[in-house]
């Protein structure tokens, strides 16, 4: 969901996941946060136990590998809000650029 509304978590009386139009530095903003990093926090810890142990099959790799991607989605933006006065020359914006394009060449190659 990438309409403006950042997500909160979850509610705890329906279990539906909560959504909100936050203010740049106010509340909700911050609460936006502390969910995406926990919620990263989680697959990361999920992920990483996941390939210590028996191999995963393709979909189980995938399902894994498409929420740690949405997870990082969600707390990079964080990450560069917090570097964004160190990186003046652009050098993250770099680094994703080349990211997209690695992973664009890995998906292109057969075994």
């Amino acid at each position: 969901m990438n309409d403006g509304f950042r997500r909160l978590g979850f509610d705890a009386v329906t279990g539906k996941t909560a959504y909100a139009r936050t203010e740049p530095g106010g509340f909700l903003d911050a609460m936006a946060d502390v969910a995406a990093l926990e919620t990263a926090a989680v697959w990361h810890a999920l992920a990483g136990a996941m390939t210590d142990g028996p191999q995963l099959s393709a979909d189980e790799a995938n399902f894994v590998l498409a929420r740690v991607v949405e997870a990082l989605g969600e707390v990079l933006p964080i990450a560069v809000r917090a570097v964004d006065a160190v990186d003046a020359d652009g050098t993250v914006a770099r680094y994703v650029e080349a990211g997209r394009d690695i992973g664009t060449a890995v998906r292109n190659m057969r075994p």
